[in-house]
């Protein structure tokens, strides 16, 4: 199914498929996206900006590393009147990690909040237990 799901007003989670679904951007006003995959492609769309994230779903790939990278341009198209869209193969690991950890950054949310607040817009969302324990680090690094 073809859908990208609200983590906040302006913050969207969601898969692949939908990320390169041009009219369901265009309907859902996205512009900027972050794209956690090695080989997925980016939207076709030129006002839709992006960054790569090249990373595996593997628990022993280092996503941590790239933590503040992603909150700070989310952050960024969020203050700019923009929204992003936040997307992996299944929008299920390291999209859901992603968000997780801007909301703890820029929304000041506890983990389990943070991640709360994922798993409501998202319900298949699931971050593997490496990526879960990253979050966890970053949790007790933000204190």
């Amino acid at each position: 199914m073809l859908q990208l799901c609200k983590v906040t007003a302006s913050l969207l989670i969601g898969n692949a498929r939908a990320a390169c679904n041009e009219d369901l951007l265009t309907r859902e006003g996205v512009t900027f996206c972050v794209n956690v995959t090695r080989q997925q492609p980016f939207p076709g769309l030129q006002q839709v900006r992006g960054i790569r994230i090249p990373v595996f779903d593997d628990p022993a790939e280092d996503l941590y590393r790239y933590f503040e990278q992603c909150s700070d341009a989310i952050e960024e198209a969020v203050k700019s009147g923009g929204k992003c869209l936040v997307y992996c193969k299944n929008g299920r690991s390291r999209s859901a990690a992603i968000c997780t950890a801007y909301l703890m950054r820029h929304r000041k949310l506890p983990l389990k909040d943070a991640f709360e607040t994922v798993k409501t817009a998202r319900p298949a969302a699931e971050p593997n237990a490496g990526f879960w324990s990253q979050l966890q680090r970053y949790e007790e690094d933000l204190q």
